[in-house]
């Protein structure tokens, strides 16, 4: 009897611990800025990186000329990056987050993938410029 309720308890709490796994934060640094042209500005840039991010339900700021501060909210989550960005290159640098369980060097593994993500976006919008 006690067989039967231990088991589906410790497939359930399994489940749970696999699900809510945590890895090295991602950053991205130093990815090239990959255009079908010459004749672009870094407000082209700007511009592309600010596109990405609001596709993917990002908030995005522009802090100064080359940074912008992306924050997304995904239920009780929060992830904030900053976006060094120039003619040449832009990175994708993990600045603050809360309920994704950052511990100074790992984190929710959800966090990896919205940076991915928002790479891929960026690289796309970029690609059309």
């Amino acid at each position: 009897m006690i067989l039967k309720t231990l088991v589906p308890f410790v497939a359930v709490l399994a489940l749970v611990l696999v699900g809510c796994r945590s890895n090295p934060v991602y950053n991205v640094s130093g990815a090239p800025v990959t255009t079908s042209t010459r004749n672009y500005s870094m407000s082209d840039v700007r511009g592309a990186i600010l596109q990405a991010g609001a596709s993917l339900g990002w908030q995005m700021k522009v802090v100064r000329p080359g940074l912008i501060v992306g924050t997304l909210y995904v239920r009780d989550h929060m992830a904030r990056v900053e976006i060094p960005y120039d003619r040449r290159t832009y990175s994708i640098l993990y600045r603050d987050s809360s309920n994704l369980d950052y511990d100074g060097a790992n984190i929710h593994n959800n966090y990896n993938s919205w940076v991915r993500n928002l790479s891929n976006a960026i690289n796309e919008r970029l690609s059309l410029l």
